[in-house]
């Protein structure tokens, strides 16, 4: 009988499977008598050793036991919270050399210099894209110490590094219906404060529900972006949203009038805070200067953060105004269409456009025909959580008259919920469809039986 082969892997140490953050808990900085590499090639070795054994008849090892005193890692909880996330003093910043730098404010200032939003959230990008390493003790070249209340001194370009304790005396507390991208969420944990303390940068809501949303945080083993529950993982009703003294701009307006203008030169935020779901101030913005630009009658109210089909008619009649066609006018904001507005070059949204001739519109039934009558499928987008259009509506009429309406408890409507997901989920399991066949998103197959 040939001997099994395994293959053997050891995975980057930045891994952030469970098994290597329980490792990083475990023996954060001691090594030795630490079984290296990836906890599967561990268990791979005990497999290897417990058919050897049993090939030669010596009774197999018991399995190893986890370390005493530990508790073995909950799965879904990263290795960056409460605990594992310490952090130093207040600290002035730091030169290249690795000394503190002989100018800047003295210790304990409370200079809040001015900052708008898009700033905040493109510096927090940046230890993002480099992945910079988590450290109570370094300091990264731009002289912010690598931990979590570092990292938003970075952010807000506080004139020093800041700690958990401090931060809140260059911010004000305010409520989770007030957050916007740029403001924290602050958990100081007075029985523990450097050891027990964490704060992360919000940078938007991820659903419509508001119970998920955008984190930029610096925690094991490096900096990250991640869609976190709201407020937090762990220790989550000690989380307080707080939003900086010195931001500018951005703030969306009151009911009936406009957002705050963009100021010039603003930078593109990127294409994940626009299209269907996207519920951020951004949109806001997008909706004011478009407004300015002719787009007010194709709104049939005010701007506001939650992406909706009108800001994708505005948008696509700004972009057929600078004579773009195809998939240059598709009706959603990249760099040139942003550009062009925050400067307020280019032309302006002739009077009468509508900006329907998408797919997304809402003037009536879509152009998009296939053959025998079937509405052409829209793609998956219109499906999206927190979307909002007239293809979830005429899905969920066709539902309900193929009789799986039974979870609607009103409508159907234009906008895609739970209702509308479970009614999909429904009728793909009528076709004998299972698993990932019948997930509850209408994909192309399961529209065009839909309305046959």
């Amino acid at each position: 009988m040939a001997s099994p082969v395994f293959e053997e892997f050891d995975p980057a140490g930045d891994c952030d499977c469970p098994g290597c953050a329980h490792w990083r808990r475990v023996l954060p900085h001691s090594p030795a008598g630490r079984t290296p590499g990836h906890p599967a090639a561990h268990r791979a070795a005990l497999v290897v050793a417990a058919l050897a054994s049993a090939a030669i008849g010596v009774p197999a090892a018991p399995s190893v036991a986890a370390p005493q005193g530990r508790q073995p890692v909950e799965v879904g909880i990263t290795a960056g919270e409460g605990p594992q996330t310490p952090q130093g003093r207040r600290a002035p910043l730091y030169g290249p050399d690795g000394r503190p730098t002989p100018s800047g404010p003295p210790p304990g200032s409370t200079r809040t210099p001015a900052i708008t939003r898009a700033a905040i959230i493109e510096r927090a990008r940046k230890w993002v894209t480099r992945k910079v390493p988590y450290s109570v003790t370094s300091f990264w070249s731009d002289g912010y110490r690598q931990d979590c209340s570092g990292y938003v001194s970075m952010a807000w370009n506080l004139p020093g590094n800041e700690w958990t304790g401090s931060l809140g005396q260059h911010a004000e507390r305010i409520g989770k219906d007030e957050l916007q991208p740029g403001d924290i969420l602050l958990f100081h944990n007075s029985a523990d404060p450097y050891n027990g303390s964490h704060v992360v940068l919000f940078g938007g809501w991820a659903d419509s529900s508001r119970s998920r949303y955008v984190a930029y945080e610096q925690t094991r083993p490096h900096t990250r972006r991640a869609t976190t529950p709201y407020a937090y993982w762990s220790n989550s009703a000690r989380y307080v949203p707080y939003r900086y003294k010195g931001v500018t701009g951005g703030a969306a307006g009151g009911a009936g009038e406009p957002a705050a203008s963009v100021p010039s030169r603003t930078p593109f935020p990127g294409v994940a805070y626009f299209g269907p779901g996207a519920d951020n101030e951004f949109v806001t913005n997008l909706g004011a200067m478009l407004v300015r630009r002719g787009a007010g009658p194709l709104y049939g109210f005010p701007p506001g953060p939650r992406w909706t089909d009108a800001d994708r008619r505005a948008v696509r009649a700004f972009q057929e105004a600078q004579g773009w066609r195809g998939a240059a006018a598709d009706g959603l904001p990249g760099p040139s269409t942003w550009d062009l507005l925050v400067t307020g070059e280019g032309l302006d949204i002739p009077s009468g456009a509508s900006g329907s001739s998408s797919a997304y519109g809402s003037g009536g039934p879509s152009p998009l025909l296939s053959s025998h009558g079937v509405p052409g499928y829209p793609g998956r987008a219109p499906f999206r959580s927190g979307a909002e259009n007239e293809h979830v509506t005429r899905m969920g009429r066709q539902l309900v008259a193929k009789g799986f309406g039974r979870y609607y408890t009103e409508g159907p409507g234009p906008r895609w919920g739970e209702e509308d997901r479970r009614a999909v989920e429904a009728f793909q399991r009528s076709q004998g469809w299972r698993g990932g066949a019948a997930n509850g998103t209408p994909g192309p197959e399961s529209w065009r039986r839909l309305f046959s």
